[in-house]
């Protein structure tokens, strides 16, 4: 997005204090009467990159500020909180210390501690690929894949409660209404396809995380940049097929009435940007009439790619459809996707606060080979070169018990893992560290800004320079704060 000397209702700008006083004439009469009158005349002055209004079609393709490593994201999401140093994070001084009482600070939905149980690795480690990374056994086939990932081991967050952190994760945010990841990405770059949504979820068999959509919100921006949420199995979208008895020429007819309607709606109305996103919602569910069955249709795949990724095997059939049907929305241009692990409760999700052998056992069961399935096809087929796949969840453990008796572990922000591979990522390297005990980032710490900077980097875009103006501010991703990309992995 490109700077432009006049603020406008999603544009993206950075204007300077002088700037701002000059266009306004220091006059804060004049914001108030802006508020009244609904922003209507910045809003109509609205351009995006391309000098074009993103709000005519929103989803029109633009170009990134920079060359693209990447084309296009999906994010593993593994909701509840995976335990780093159960799983990534090898730390051989846990396993003596297991059933100690130590001197620790600790953070978690707890609150503040300064002493706790030490909980030692509940699996060992093995070393796997080149790059000799240790790995859990809990993950045996992602092991065969280490050469291909970035692991980030100091990972930290703001709120150790998943509701605030899985906003965070999403959207940069603790609190709800601001527009998430994969809106931003698709409000930068537009879509490729236009008869596929830019932005998919595919939810856990068991159902959603907390705060559900809020989670793939638009928040502020137009609503054709949320995501839309497509089923594993069976119908992927639901009131997507036309009405009984009406013909495609039909629908088409009315469709272009009603479109003729609309903008003559809308030229009154240029700054509502909700109705410039609902004519064009409805040419995309058209299109996806037609396309979306086709693009989710594994039927046709071979066998020995349902094998890659367990669809063949009960334990790993859900959580390998979705993956395989990543790569299928990847190939037809569908910008971001997100698939989560686990669902609101918390024996269905990575929340491990009682037995973490039986919690991540489970979890780790059904997604570890679909994930190195999707990494293996996506290598393959010479598409991780420019798909960038990120795991992890919205934060970590502790290294120490949360109750009297047991192996769970309580909330984490201080220091977790999260891994990239692709998109002109570099794999085969760990970058950040953790103390002896897994549970404090000491070394390179980084931020969910960062991780979502590097993101944004990836895919041709500045973090700094997108940005989408709303009540008065240049909001962005990264927040005021801003953030740098991780350039060590890149």
């Amino acid at each position: 997005m490109t700077n432009q000397n006049t603020p406008a209702e999603g544009q993206a700008c950075r204007t300077t204090r002088r700037q701002m006083m000059w266009q306004t004439g220091a006059g804060f009469g004049g914001v108030a009467l802006a508020s009244l009158l609904g922003n209507q005349f910045f809003a109509s002055q609205a351009t995006a990159a391309d000098g074009k209004s993103p709000f005519k079609n929103p989803l029109a393709p633009r170009e990134p500020h920079f060359k693209a490593k990447a084309k296009n994201v999906i994010f593993l999401f593994m909701y509840g909180g995976p335990s780093q140093v159960d799983t990534f994070d090898y730390k051989p001084e846990l396993y003596p210390l297991d059933g100690k009482t130590i001197q620790v600070k600790t953070f978690g939905r707890g609150g503040h501690k300064n002493e706790g149980r030490v909980v030692g690795p509940q699996w060992q480690f093995k070393r796997y690929g080149k790059c000799g990374k240790m790995v859990s056994d809990l993950f045996p086939n992602l092991g065969e894949c280490v050469d291909d990932i970035a692991f980030l081991h100091s990972m930290t967050a703001d709120s150790p409660i998943h509701g605030s952190a899985m906003l965070m994760m999403n959207s940069g945010r603790i609190i709800s209404g601001h527009p998430c990841l994969g809106s931003w990405v698709n409000y930068g770059l537009g879509t490729v396809n236009q008869n596929l949504p830019g932005f998919v979820v595919m939810l856990d068999k068991t159902g959603g995380p907390i705060s559900g959509a809020k989670n793939w919100s638009s928040g502020y921006m137009p609503a054709s940049f949320q995501g839309t949420v497509l089923r594993g199995s069976g119908e992927p979208i639901l009131d997507l097929k036309a009405p009984e008895g009406m013909t495609e020429e039909r629908q088409r007819k009315l469709l272009n009435t009603l479109k003729q309607f609309n903008d003559e709606h809308q030229t009154m109305r240029v700054s509502n940007t909700d109705l410039a996103a609902r004519i064009a919602s409805y040419e995309l569910a058209f299109n996806m009439q037609k396309h979306a069955p086709e693009a989710v249709d594994t039927s046709k795949e071979s066998s020995a790619t349902k094998a890659l990724y367990g669809i063949d095997n009960e334990n790993t059939t859900d959580f390998g459809n979705k993956c395989l049907l990543a790569r299928r929305l990847v190939e037809r241009g569908v910008r971001f996707i997100q698939i989560y692990s686990g669902g609101a409760h918390n024996d269905d999700n990575w929340d491990a606060h009682g037995d973490m052998k039986i919690n991540h056992t489970k979890h780790a069961l059904h997604t570890d080979k679909p994930i190195a399935g999707l990494l293996k096809d996506l290598k393959q087929r010479g598409m991780l070169d420019d798909t960038l796949v990120v795991w992890g969840g919205e934060f970590g453990r502790q290294p120490t018990a949360e109750y009297a008796k047991g192996t769970g572990r309580d909330h984490n922000v201080y220091g977790f893992t999260m891994w990239m591979a692709g998109g002109g990522v570099k794999g085969g390297i760990s970058y950040g560290k953790t103390d002896e005990l897994g549970g404090t980032a000491v070394e390179n710490r980084l931020h969910v800004r960062n991780l979502h900077a590097t993101i944004l980097h990836q895919l041709g875009m500045d973090s700094s320079r997108l940005n989408f103006f709303h009540n008065g501010l240049d909001e962005s991703l990264v927040g005021i704060e801003g953030a740098d990309p991780i350039k060590a992995i890149i």
